[in-house]
């Protein structure tokens, strides 16, 4: 495999308007782990929550749920392969291809990924990078795109009841307009695995 390549990826969220998307680069040695890492900074969220990518697998024809395996799954749930053991370009083999990305399974934050392009690595630049996007990303747990419509509207009305509590709860100014993709810092997606399953 060539690993002097990046795959450039568009990542927009589903069922918000004005869009909220970001377009990032990553090496094409990454697995779908380290994709849902560099997603999840790209975007803002916190990772706090379970993630699936569903992708057509083109080997066989048929959609892969990639995740976060439960262990204690019972027969008949989805089935969830590891994404820290499945390399991306096994699936993002040609400019196209598409994954749906979800995240939260209560909010119910659905992303279309999207791969752009394939191109050669630059030697002065240090991947995965943020070179464009739009919108800040919402806060994490207001009830999806449903409840962040709503948290929308309560903010630009001083005098809704619910405008002082939901300043509180946010605890900084929040811009929904706002985004830098200068902005992005990149975790290493060894050490949030580590983090995350160290004792495995």
């Amino acid at each position: 495999m060539n690993i002097s390549n990046v795959l450039q990826f568009k990542v927009s969220l589903k069922d918000i308007e004005p869009p909220i998307w970001r377009r990032i680069q990553v090496p094409q040695n990454y697995s779908f782990w380290d994709l849902h890492v560099a997603i999840q900074d790209a975007m803002g969220w916190f990772d706090s929550h379970l993630h699936l990518f569903s992708i057509l697998n083109p080997e066989t024809n048929k959609y892969d749920d990639i995740g976060i395996p439960d262990p204690d799954a019972f027969i008949g749930d989805p089935v969830f392969l590891p994404g820290w053991e499945l390399p991306i370009s096994r699936y993002f083999n040609n400019p196209g291809v598409k994954s749906k990305y979800e995240y939260d399974f209560g909010d119910e934050w659905i992303h279309d990924v999207v791969l752009e392009i394939i191109e050669p690595k630059l030697t002065h630049v240090k991947y995965p990078i943020c070179i464009e996007g739009k919108r800040a990303c919402p806060p994490e747990d207001c009830g999806g795109p449903d409840g962040y419509l709503d948290l929308l509207e309560i903010l630009k009305n001083p005098k809704d009841k619910e405008h002082e509590s939901i300043m509180e709860w946010l605890g900084v100014h929040f811009d929904p307009e706002s985004f830098d993709p200068k902005d992005v810092k990149f975790d290493n997606p060894k050490k949030r695995w580590q983090h995350a399953f160290g004792n495995l």
